[in-house]
């Protein structure tokens, strides 16, 4: 069903009910939107909205413009780098894979991380520690700033260049999926107070020096975060 839309910012609640549509498949991937024309009697508006809202579409990735041709649904997926406009239509799927990558690379980087890290290694951990659990009784805030830069500084801190590089060179898609999984997060006190936890344990393992207890909570940290999504290919790992 088409919602009637507004009289203030037009193309902004156009481009929203667009999202939705190509989400619930009622325009599926590969087929062809209606034209500018079309979709303007369909939203009872000009052509200038839906022509804005379509240009975001086609930046964002989600559609593609075809040189007369008209515009054509993309098919999504996590791997193309998309931005925060079309994160939100991949499949979970996906993003129990990028968790499951980042189970196995974290989980070596953070055992590296707790034999190697120097004293302004473990600062920063802390830092970025302290920043995120600023963030628990937030209802309004995410966290996944302060969540990633706790990863980014783990990784920083294991001293392999190869490591560093790699998860730097998917750093854009690692934060897209970050907030992707913290925002189910928000509203939810005793989770964000779970995640924390984690965080807490796996700092402290890394301050101990110990490798082995790094790694375990390194990976049952993930692993939780991936069966919060209802990944059902893992199963809880008891402390």
């Amino acid at each position: 069903m088409i919602i009637p839309v507004k009289k203030t910012k037009l193309s902004h609640q156009i481009l929203i009910q667009l999202k939705k549509m190509i989400q619930d498949e009622i325009f599926p991937s590969k087929s062809k939107l209606p034209s500018e024309n079309e979709l303007a009697k369909m939203f009872g508006v000009s052509r200038a909205p839906v022509r804005e809202a379509i240009s975001v579409l086609v930046a964002s990735g989600l559609v593609e413009c075809r040189q007369g041709g008209g515009n054509y649904v993309n098919e999504v997926s996590l791997v193309n780098l998309l931005d925060s406009a079309t994160l939100e239509m991949v499949s979970v799927e996906e993003v129990y894979d990028l968790l499951e990558m980042r189970t196995i690379v974290e989980t070596a980087a953070v055992s590296l991380a707790a034999t190697r890290h120097t004293k302004k290694d473990l600062a920063n951990i802390k830092m970025a520690l302290d920043e995120f659990s600023k963030t628990i009784n937030d209802e309004q805030t995410i966290g996944d700033e302060a969540d990633f830069l706790f990863h980014q500084e783990i990784v920083n801190a294991s001293k392999n260049s190869f490591i560093i590089q790699t998860v730097g060179n998917l750093r854009e898609l690692y934060k897209q999926a970050l907030t992707f999984s913290l925002k189910k997060n928000v509203g939810h006190k005793r989770i964000r107070e779970q995640v924390f936890q984690e965080h807490l344990s796996i700092y402290e393992a890394i301050h101990l020096k110990d490798p082995e207890t790094a790694a375990f909570h390194m990976k049952r940290h993930l692993t939780n975060a991936r069966i919060k999504l209802g990944d059902t290919r893992v199963k809880p790992i008891e402390l």
